[in-house]
């Protein structure tokens, strides 16, 4: 017993020796200069893949792990395609909305199904794989890693002790007894380098594994790129479709706006040649309103205005409603005019127009405008054309609702053309009033020959409007320009006067008191109407 215990004894001894012996020397290192490389890529390949694996998987809709029908309807694809579904049975298929709510949600749950697929080969090909090479097969190469490290030190300690044990026994006195004892921690070192020699071969074939299959781990992500690819490539495929379908139904829609929107496009949409609003206005004001004081010139009430402008955008206008208020007809117009994206007479021709009505020659200016009239794209001609023949229509009824050419310019002018950039107000009241006057009230006064032959108003058959006919009774034609001096004075009435002239008397029917006419009166005039076309 007692020679047990001092042989215990001895071996803690000679461990403690061995510690302090390998912590002042190196120790041996088993692994060649390649593998001790392969091992520091280990370490950041773990990491990597578990990062990567981490973030992909939170990118996946799905719940991981559940079965097939159950993660299809947790997708929220799915859940949008039915609440879409839902909504379009509530709407109907009379309602615009319902139609596209069924149209989306069959193609949203469509996009549900290839989103289910992809994220189940996603799972499969690239998640689990990922975690695979991140949580078990590099973790089972860094496990025999740190066995191996184990193993070099016992095997260390085995031979140090041998070492130490044969030194020990080359004393003539402990030859016998430590000869016996040197075998022993032999036949012990050889047993752990035996151990070790078989571990770090295993590590070895492993880390060269490893190295080698590293083009399998790339396809890991080659994988992912194409199945994104086709899911994409799927996903468009079943939008492409639906498209069509989509505008389709839009297009046979008969409720389409049109304030605000460009005349062409609008013409284009409803099949028309004259924009709905301003025919609808028209023939309303043909019937209703030819007779009111002020037409054009008298602010609606705002929420009336507000209502008959939604009306129109859905093409509709009830003619009982406002064929007693004129001004709110008159306002729409107005409005619509003001809300074109582009004036109705083209940005591209503002510095003719202006440049036209700066001409003091009233012959030259009539054929100057006359000249710009017919540059003007041919949407914009037609509308323009119908609404300058309407206009010349009320000026017909000038004593009683006071609307003569140049105060028609004043109020509907700047709805009619205006630049790109707005100047100060200073600006506005002499370019917007003042040329622009110039231009618009010659073309109504001769609208018959900037535009010859009759109209037909009411296009739509809607409101019995007439037709029209040569209206400028009280004007004569554009003079001929080989008229004699006496002839031009007999014809100089308000169809040929200078703008000048035009303004002033214009001024005059509103704004006379007791028999002066104040120049402040004039510009406040002219603000005011500036800010009521506005």
């Amino acid at each position: 017993m007692k020679l047990f215990q001092d042989s215990l004894i001895n071996r803690k001894f000679n461990r403690i020796i061995y510690l302090k012996y390998n912590f002042l020397a190196e120790k041996t290192e088993v692994l060649s200069e390649d593998l001790l490389q392969v091992e520091k890529r280990l370490d950041l390949v773990k990491q990597v893949s578990h990062s990567t694996h981490k973030k992909l998987a939170a990118c996946l809709q799905g719940q991981q792990g559940t079965d097939l029908e159950k993660r299809s309807k947790k997708l929220p694809l799915t859940i949008l395609a039915q609440c879409m579904v839902e909504g379009a049975a509530v709407l109907g298929d009379d309602s615009l909305l319902g139609k596209m709510l069924n149209l989306c949600g069959e193609s949203e749950e469509k996009l549900a199904q290839e989103l289910l697929i992809f994220e189940l080969q996603i799972e499969r090909d690239v998640v689990e794989p990922l975690y695979v090479l991140a949580e078990v097969e590099i973790p089972n190469i860094q496990k025999q890693r740190k066995h191996l490290a184990k193993l070099v030190l016992d095997m260390d300690s085995a031979r140090t002790r041998w070492q130490q044990s044969s030194k020990s026994s080359s004393h003539p006195s402990n030859v016998q007894q430590g000869g016996a004892k040197a075998d022993s921690l032999r036949e012990e070192m050889e047993e752990t380098a035996n151990r070790m020699e078989i571990c770090r071969d295993q590590l070895s074939a492993d880390m060269y594994n490893f190295v080698a299959k590293e083009i399998d781990y790339a396809n890991y992500f080659q994988t992912l790129i194409e199945v994104q690819a086709e899911y994409h490539r799927k996903s468009l495929e079943i939008l492409q479709s639906v498209l069509p379908q989509i505008k389709a139904h839009q297009e046979a829609w008969i409720e389409k706006p049109s304030y605000g929107k460009a005349l062409e496009e609008h013409l284009a949409i409803s099949g028309r040649e004259i924009a709905f609003p301003i025919e609808a206005c028209v023939t309303m004001l043909l019937e209703c309103g030819m007779q009111e004081e002020g037409l054009f010139r008298v602010a609606p009430s705002a929420s009336k205005l507000k209502k008959l402008k939604a009306s129109l955008d859905c093409g509709v206008m009830d003619v009982q409603e406002y064929s007693a208020d004129p001004h709110a007809i008159a306002g729409a117009l107005k409005s619509y005019l003001r809300e074109l994206p582009e004036p109705l007479m083209t940005f591209e021709l503002y510095d003719e127009w202006i440049q036209a009505s700066n001409i003091q020659d009233m012959d030259k200016r009539l054929q100057d405008l006359l000249c710009t009239c017919q540059k003007l794209p041919a949407d914009n001609l037609n509308n323009f054309r119908y609404l300058v023949k309407f206009l010349a229509k009320l000026t017909e009824h000038q004593d009683a609702n006071k609307m003569t050419p140049g105060n028609i310019a004043i109020v509907l002018g700047p709805n009619l053309l205006w630049t790109h950039s707005e100047g100060n107000m200073t600006e506005m009241m002499t370019t917007m009033s003042l040329q622009i006057v110039g231009i618009i009230e010659p073309i109504i006064q001769h609208a018959d020959w900037f535009f010859p032959g009759d109209i037909e108003f009411n296009l739509t058959g809607s409101y019995g409007s007439p037709v029209h006919t040569n209206h400028n009774y009280n004007y004569s034609s554009m003079p001929s320009p080989d008229m004699d001096q006496s002839e031009r004075k007999l014809q100089h009435d308000q169809s040929r006067r200078p703008l000048s002239v035009a303004t002033d008397n214009m001024m005059l029917e509103f704004y006379k008191k007791d028999g002066n006419v104040s120049q402040n009166y004039c510009l406040y005039f002219i603000f005011d109407q500036i800010m009521q076309s506005w």
